[in-house]
Formats: C-alpha cells, sequence, structure tokens
C-alpha cells in the first residue's frame, strides 16, 4: 500500500514538475542536435573547451542545455553527440564527467524558495552548482582536442527537424518519469517498513547531524526531491544549506540511472560518470558552506 502511493506521489511530481520544467528543455536539446549547430559552433568555441576542459567546442551545447533544463538533459544531449559522430566515445566520457546537471527551475523554485523559504538562497545554490560542475570539469579534464571533432555530416535546416526533436523528447520524457515513479516507490516502501529511519538514526550519531538532516541526507542518496523535501523540517543553518547543495549536487541513485538510460547506446565510462558526481556534490557543498551569508 505505501509503495503504491508512493507510485501515485512519482506521478503527480513528473505530472507537476518533471514533464513541465524539463520537456521543453528535450525539445530544445534534439532540436539544436536536428539543425547541426554543435557541429557549426565547434570551432569557434574549441579553443576555450579544448584548454580548460578537453573536449571539442561541441561539447559547450551539452553543457549549457545541461544548466538550463537540468538532469539528465547535459548526459542525453552529450550521448547524441557521440552516436551522431560529432565527438568521440572517449571525449563523451569526459564530458559526461561534469556536464550532466541540476537546472534553475528545481534549485531556484524547489530548492531555494521551496526549501529555504529564499529565492536568493536558491540563486546562491545554482551559481555553486555550476561552478563546481566547471570545477570538476577542470580537475577531471581529458587530453586536449587540437582539432575539434567534425566526422559527422552537418544536417542542413530540414522542416522535419522539430517533428523529430518532439518525437524523440516524448521517448526521453517518458524514460525520466519512470525512474522517478520507481524510486518514489522504493524510498515509501522503505519508510514503511523502517528502515529510512534506522538509516537516518545511525547517519545522524555517526555524523552529528540532526535527525531532519540525516533523514534528508539518507533520502537524497536514492532520490533527489524527496531529499531535498525532507530539509524543510529542518533549521537553516550553514551546514544544513551545505548538506543541500550535496543532496543536489548527488543528484540520488534515480538521476543516475536516468543518465544511464539515456547514454546506453554509448556505453560511457560508469566510473567516471559516479566519480563526477562524487566530485561535483563536495565541491558544491564546499562552496554553499563559504557562501552561506549571501543567501540569507
Amino acid at each position: 500500500a505505501e509503495a503504491a502511493e508512493g507510485v501515485r506521489r512519482g506521478l503527480g511530481i513528473c505530472a507537476e514538475v518533471i514533464i513541465p520544467s524539463l520537456f521543453p528543455f528535450f525539445v530544445l536539446g534534439s532540436s539544436i542536435m536536428e539543425l547541426g549547430i554543435p557541429q557549426r559552433a565547434s570551432r569557434a568555441l574549441s579553443g576555450v573547451m579544448s584548454r580548460l576542459f578537453g573536449v571539442p567546442g561541441a561539447g559547450a551545447a551539452a553543457f549549457l542545455v545541461g544548466v538550463m533544463g537540468g538532469y539528465p538533459l547535459g548526459a542525453s544531449v552529450a550521448a547524441d553527440m557521440c552516436e551522431r559522430g560529432v565527438i568521440s566515445r572517449e571525449e563523451c566520457s569526459h564530458l559526461l564527467g561534469f556536464c550532466n546537471n541540476s537546472g534553475p527551475a528545481f534549485l531556484v523554485g524547489a530548492a531555494g524558495a521551496g526549501v529555504f523559504g529564499s529565492v536568493r538562497a536558491g540563486l546562491v545554490l545554482y551559481a555553486c552548482h555550476v561552478l563546481a560542475a566547471l570545477t570538476s570539469g577542470v580537475i577531471m579534464r581529458g587530453r586536449a582536442v587540437v582539432v575539434p571533432s567534425t566526422t559527422g555530416a552537418v544536417p542542413e535546416v530540414l522542416p522535419g527537424a522539430l517533428a523529430r526533436a518532439v518525437t524523440a523528447s516524448v521517448w526521453n520524457i517518458l524514460k525520466v518519469c519512470g525512474f522517478v515513479v520507481l524510486f518514489s516507490a522504493l524510498v515509501a516502501a522503505l519508510d514503511a517498513s523502517g528502515m529510512l529511519s534506522r538509516i537516518s538514526g545511525e547517519l545522524s550519531v555517526h555524523t552529528g547531524l540532526e535527525l531532519g538532516a540525516a533523514r534528508a541526507l539518507a533520502t537524497g542518496f536514492f532520490e533527489i526531491g524527496g531529499g531535498i523535501s525532507a530539509l524543510r523540517s529542518c533549521s537553516h543553518t550553514r551546514a544544513n544549506f551545505a548538506l543541500g547543495a550535496l543532496i543536489i549536487g548527488w543528484g540520488g541513485l534515480s538521476v543516475h540511472m536516468q543518465t544511464a538510460a539515456a547514454t546506453v547506446a554509448v556505453k560511457p565510462s560508469a566510473a567516471r560518470l559516479t566519480a563526477g558526481r562524487l566530485l561535483s556534490a563536495a565541491l558544491s557543498a564546499a562552496y554553499a558552506y563559504c557562501t552561506y551569508s549571501l543567501a540569507f
């Protein structure tokens, strides 16, 4: 019964949050690929992207769509570029280490205004999140790319580009919603069994976090939305603000599965994806801890 309630809650999240916030950006990302914009921009952006991150200039499209739209759009665009031959599989793996990020709609709306009661707090969280992604990209950079990858043919502007983009986006949003519903049911079942409470209690004892914050951390390991929502009952301290940034940077196993589904065709390095999320989470928390006074 509790798992079924979790499914209903997950479907509600999909209808009220996921589809309205992600679907337009899925269409945007797919349209960008259909129109060949990354290939055309590759040479112009190659110098910056190669020196900083060791990826071709086309990778800027994946990063920008990712930070505008949120999980897992950056990964989806990067995988699409790899399938089209715009970037290599190795370059795709390097790109996925930092281009898959949360978007401003969630950070400013759900986390900032919804949890911390401040749009400014959400904007600070978003800035920390983007800065952490960029820092992760520099730390995990690949080998410098001298000539941008342009092995794939640059498509012309075709009348059917938007239709193909919408069709692909519908399939992608279904995959995302499937994992959101699954992990919503899983977290509800863990909560009903008492296991989530036991894990939270152990975390509180061993980390010194207040019980509500420990519960948010335990929930956020599985699912980002539930983890952030659990922070509503916590005080707005510097530590809890950093914890929120940590949960968002990690993304939860649900986001990891969404990313795996979006990139299954190119088989990127799972270790690099996980390392990128861990590094981004740690850096986000550190930046948020240092900028707490700017948020409140």
